[in-house]
């Protein structure tokens, strides 16, 4: 992409409110600006947004009226047919007012508050003839600067929610002309002209424009690296992968730009983790997962560029679906400045009621005499009644001083202060990247050190979460490390024709070294293995690593089955094999196996590559391919994750997953191992460790082929995808015979 070199510092725009609330801004922003504003204000085709200019705005401000769609289609490169859908522009708006809701929105949130509605009442009764004895503006005066402060206050937060939407919206984009122009000034836009089904490249660095379908990417097997941390916190990478049959296209603009795939999905919702779709290309039809998109709000990792489509622009974006709008919110110490007015008016009411009842018996027994010095003012004063009416109103204007008026603007000008307090702070500069700590709202500081509760999904959010390969049983026999609570027990096992005797014990001797001795005992333990990641590794049973060596059929299933069924991307640094996973558990079980001479060492959509130490050799090893057919991944109802490989002419299943799940599809012949395996299960579990059960089964070319096409018209059905696939799961392969019911565990 010439002349395009500042799309890595451009990218790097710090996101603030709706997009990315909590985001610092990069340092290589203070560079941008200038890189930015060098890009013409207008960059797209004139047909870009024909949508009349009242019907764009009010969408726009508007965006939940726009029609509800049961179901998106998407052209590529043709924003002719794509028009006529409708589809929401890529503008994002987080703001909370514009010129015309500004006033009368900021006046509704202001009288939210008790105090301003009470004085606003009072106001209205001094208004009122013969009532009040004190001037009106003494209350006018006051409220209007206690409303003036705070709308100040307000429009001061919104223009900076303002720039940045100017700031996101403006960004500069480079979309691939379905006309196949080249010249430079058609290629590029802004985030705001991009529309739904133009094929767009990003580069290194880039923030996502817009939900997108994967087409291509410069890594092999056009991987795309992204960084979530904007949508879920995670730090980690994720990976996601186009089809195969767009893959080729490369980067290669002529194709790109001839590209005319038909997009049918699901409309626009806030799932982040779910999407539907399939894909028509030259008379086929290809199933789209959420592993073939990726999201606005996500950031391109470790990967030099990539080509996607735009499915879901600006406000039908899953990361702005799940925002909503930018709501009033009160905080703590507002509520608790609410509760103490409500209190004051209580006591207010009180005291109104006992003059109330003194004005009523004095003027039944004693007004009628004053009338001769003192005539009533008008006719609304001939009863007792109409006189004490009158004079709750009067006696209202009088108490008014009892409400402090002025406590919200105290308190508006300390959470100034404050909030500037924290932008000054030194101790809070991050020297790195030269960035000060910033309060994007003055009720910050109020918020601080007041939480109640922390909701965690797992304990790794709140701990290192480094997971460790330590245990493991196969067929009822137990291996690994001994435990001072568990000293090592046996069993007699017997599963169909194979019989178990004692099961051997773990080095008892290694179980006793001291961390630096231990160590140095792995070290020397694996030294056969070139490849071997010893880090944070602790098994030390030297008899079950002679039977790893020794090709233990057993043992060989059970390390293949973590070799294989995992999403693991190998990656070479610096000559160093290094693992991305997507879990810490997965990791640990690939390391594992690694470590034992399964060496997990490539994959690309249709084939694993281990690395295997020659039978009968010490030092020789060899590449075994293995040809993947199918992966069911793994999710929270099927709680199990299992894929189907051809190697050697054979089809076989692995499975691995929660040990419930997995027990419950096992065949007669399984049964005994089972049980021995559940009371290892507990040992285990009173140890603090966590484990997951793998199996297998092997299948003739009739059953997988009569499955095989059961799964794919599942895959492309649109409506109620995950159920038809769910019954395919647990219709085809509802018992696993298990040559190796294995059971492998991290703590």
């Amino acid at each position: 992409m010439a002349d395009h070199a500042g799309d890595e510092d451009r990218s790097s725009d710090g996101l603030v409110s709706g997009e990315a609330a909590a985001a610092d801004v990069d340092q290589e922003d203070r560079d941008t600006d200038k890189e930015e504003d060098a890009v013409p204000e207008k960059l797209a085709d004139d047909d870009e947004l024909k949508e009349k200019w009242y019907r764009r705005a009010f969408f726009t401000v508007f965006p939940k009226l726009r029609r509800v769609e049961e179901r998106r289609q998407v052209y590529s490169n043709d924003r002719a047919r794509n028009k006529a859908f409708k589809y929401a522009n890529n503008i994002v708006i987080t703001s909370k007012y514009n010129i015309i809701t500004f006033v009368p929105l900021n006046l509704f949130e202001q009288f939210l508050r008790v105090a301003n509605t009470y004085f606003l009442i009072l106001l209205i009764i001094q208004l009122i003839p013969g009532v009040s004895s004190v001037p009106f503006y003494s209350t006018l005066v006051p409220l209007i600067g206690v409303l003036a402060v705070t709308a100040v206050k307000d429009a001061y937060d919104d223009v900076k929610r303002h720039y940045s939407d100017w700031r996101i919206n403006n960004r500069a984009a480079y979309r691939v002309l379905s006309n196949g122009a080249h010249e430079k000034m058609k290629q590029h836009l802004r985030w705001k002209n991009v529309q739904v089904g133009d094929v767009l490249r990003l580069q290194n660095n880039d923030f996502i424009t817009a939900d997108m379908m994967v087409l291509s990417s410069s890594e092999p097997n056009s991987l795309v690296y992204i960084e979530t941390a904007e949508l879920d916190g995670e730090t980690n990478l994720k990976v996601r992968q186009p089809i195969p049959e767009t893959s080729h296209l490369q980067s290669d603009e002529e194709k790109l730009t001839a590209f005319d795939g038909l997009i049918e999905c699901e409309p626009p919702n806030n799932r982040l983790h779910k999407f539907v779709g399939t894909l028509h290309w030259n008379d086929k039809d290809y199933a789209l997962d959420n592993d073939k998109i990726i999201l606005r709000g996500c950031r391109l990792r470790n990967t030099k560029w990539m080509y996607g489509v735009v499915v879901y622009a600006g406000h039908d974006t899953k990361l702005v679906q799940n925002s909503g709008s930018t709501k009033f919110k009160r905080t703590h110490l507002d509520r608790t400045m609410n509760t103490l007015v409500f209190f004051i008016l209580a006591t207010l009411g009180t005291l109104l009621t006992i003059c109330w009842i003194g004005s009523i018996v004095f003027e039944s027994v004693y007004g009628v005499d004053f009338t001769v010095y003192v005539p009533y003012y008008n006719s609304l004063q001939d009863t007792p009644a109409e006189v004490s009416f009158l004079q709750i109103l009067s006696n209202t204007v009088v108490l008014n001083t009892l409400v402090p008026i002025s406590l919200y603007v105290s308190v508006e000008i300390i959470r100034l202060g404050l909030s500037l307090l924290i932008n000054w702070d030194e101790k809070m500069y991050y020297e790195v990247n030269g960035i000060p700590a910033q309060a994007r709202t003055t009720t910050l500081n109020e918020e601080l050190g007041q939480i109640e509760y922390i909701f965690s999904d797992k304990t790794g959010t709140l701990t290192q979460n480094i997971m460790s390969f330590l245990k493991c049983t196969i067929h009822g026999v137990k291996h690994g490390e001994t435990t001072m609570e568990e000293p090592p027990m046996e069993q007699e096992v017997t599963t169909g024709k194979i019989s178990r005797g004692p099961s051997p014990a773990p080095d008892t001797e290694a179980a006793m070294l001291g961390p630096e001795e231990k160590k140095e005992f792995i070290k020397e333990l694996f030294k056969w293995n070139p490849h071997a990641d010893l880090t944070d590794f602790n098994f030390v049973d030297d008899k079950f690593v002679e039977m790893c060596r020794n090709r233990d059929p057993d043992v060989e299933d059970f390390f293949r089955v973590l070799s294989l069924c995992h999403t693991v991307l190998p990656q070479e640094e610096n000559g160093v094999l290094v693992y991305n996973a997507q879990s810490p558990d997965e990791a640990a079980l690939v390391s594992a196996a690694r470590n034992f001479g399964y060496v997990f060492v490539a994959r690309s959509p249709f084939a694993i590559t281990l690395k295997r130490l020659c039978k009968g050799s010490t030092d020789e090893w060899i590449d075994e391919e293995f040809e993947v057919l199918n992966i069911l991944d793994f999710n929270n109802e099927r709680k199990r994750m299992s894929v189907i490989v051809k190697h050697e002419d054979k089809i076989t299943l692995y499975c691995k997953g929660a040990d419930s799940i997995v027990f419950a599809r096992l065949d007669e012949t399984s049964k005994d191992a089972m049980q021995t395996t559940l009371k290892h299960l507990s040992h285990y579990a009173r140890e603090g460790l966590r484990t997951l059960v793998v199996a297998q089964k092997h299948l003739t070319r009739e059953e997988y082929s009569q499955w095989a096409t059961q799964h794919h018209a599942a895959s492309i059905v649109q409506v109620n995808r995950d159920e038809e696939l769910d019954k395919v799961f647990n219709t085809c392969f509802l018992c696993l015979h298990s040559t190796s019911l294995v059971h492998g565990l991290a703590k």
